[in-house]
């Protein structure tokens, strides 16, 4: 099952980070005729961090707030953080937009798991 984890800084008032840019699985193969199963954790080093996940052309999260208390390059746990779960069809894009919505410069990290179905 493919994995991307993932750790970037975010520069102040910074919007639409999408850390699946140029990734080998931002689109669901078409080969892959029942999708995907895909899997995410994520977390910021504060509270000033928001997220909205596309799928395609469905929403799976509005903006909303990323948990905080994360640590640079720290990649998050299922133990600690709440996975973000969906289905993702054939040729679906995925894409992850995070928002800093403060003057400050924290560091956004995570894992995106996607398992063929």
């Amino acid at each position: 099952m493919p994995a991307f984890p993932f750790s970037q800084a975010l520069t102040a008032n910074q919007l639409g980070f999408n850390p699946l840019t140029a990734w080998q699985l931002e689109r669901i193969p078409a080969a892959w005729p029942n999708g995907a199963a895909v899997k995410l954790i994520t977390n910021a080093t504060d509270v000033n961090v928001r997220l909205t996940i596309y799928s395609g052309t469905t929403t799976i999260m509005e903006r909303a707030p990323v948990q905080g208390g994360g640590a640079v390059g720290v990649i998050p746990a299922e133990l600690n953080t709440a996975p973000i779960t969906w289905i993702a069809q054939p040729d679906d894009r995925l894409k992850l937009s995070y928002d800093n919505v403060s003057a400050g410069t924290p560091t956004v990290n995570g894992i995106i798991v996607v398992e063929p179905i």
